[in-house]
């Protein structure tokens, strides 16, 4: 467990993996992840920039 690293899924990917890759990481149900990514979208609209900098910067991996 020491040597986990955030990265975009491959297995769990709806569009680049980056909700897929953080419920990997947190270990929980990658709908919890997405649900609250569309909430703070439409909340702010921050979540859809926090999405794409995310993508750009998370290496793809698991």
């Amino acid at each position: 467990m020491g040597d986990r690293k955030l990265k975009r899924s491959l297995t769990d990917r709806k569009i680049l993996g980056v909700c897929g890759g953080i419920a990997e990481y947190l270990h929980v149900d990658s709908t919890v992840i997405r649900l609250l990514w569309v909430i703070f979208s439409v909340a702010g609209g921050s979540g859809v920039i926090a999405y794409i900098i995310a993508a750009l910067i998370m290496p793809e991996g698991f």
